[in-house]
């Protein structure tokens, strides 16, 4: 299932009820692409505040991996190739209970993933001048 948002960023809220709707009681990966400062970190934020969630959210791009309360887990994989995700120990990293959001993950990433049996949701994130396009693949 597609859905799409057009939406600014006071507004991401509608983005966020969508996908703790979507996610709500499962073990999933999301895979969040588009360009630099598109806002894919905005959107782990604002999903993670409305769970209560009141830590720093930041990008994981120099750490790779960011793991937050409530099984959240955030990673930044900017110029990693599929080889090196799979030798930092990053496959096994999504076995764990919780919700993996992935930064920069591609669509080999998200074949190899749906080959091991992972549940993915695909994010697409287009700037549109004051508004981002969100285009989530459920």
């Amino acid at each position: 299932m597609i859905k799409e948002y057009e939406v600014s960023l006071d507004n991401i809220s509608k983005v966020v009820e969508y996908l703790k709707q979507t996610i709500e009681n499962k073990n999933v990966v999301m895979l969040l692409q588009g360009d630099l400062a598109s806002g894919k970190t905005t959107l782990v934020q604002s999903l993670l505040a409305s769970y209560g969630i009141e830590n720093e959210v930041t990008s994981p791009t120099f750490c790779i991996q960011n793991v937050y309360e409530k099984n959240f887990y955030h990673y930044d994989v900017y110029n990693k190739t599929l080889e090196e995700f799979i030798s930092l120990g990053l496959l096994e990293e999504f076995e764990k209970e919780g919700v993996h959001f992935v930064e920069w993950g591609d669509d080999t990433l998200e074949e190899l993933l749906k080959s091991y049996g992972f549940e993915i949701i695909k994010i697409t994130i287009d700037k549109l001048n004051n508004k981002r396009r969100y285009t989530i693949h459920a």
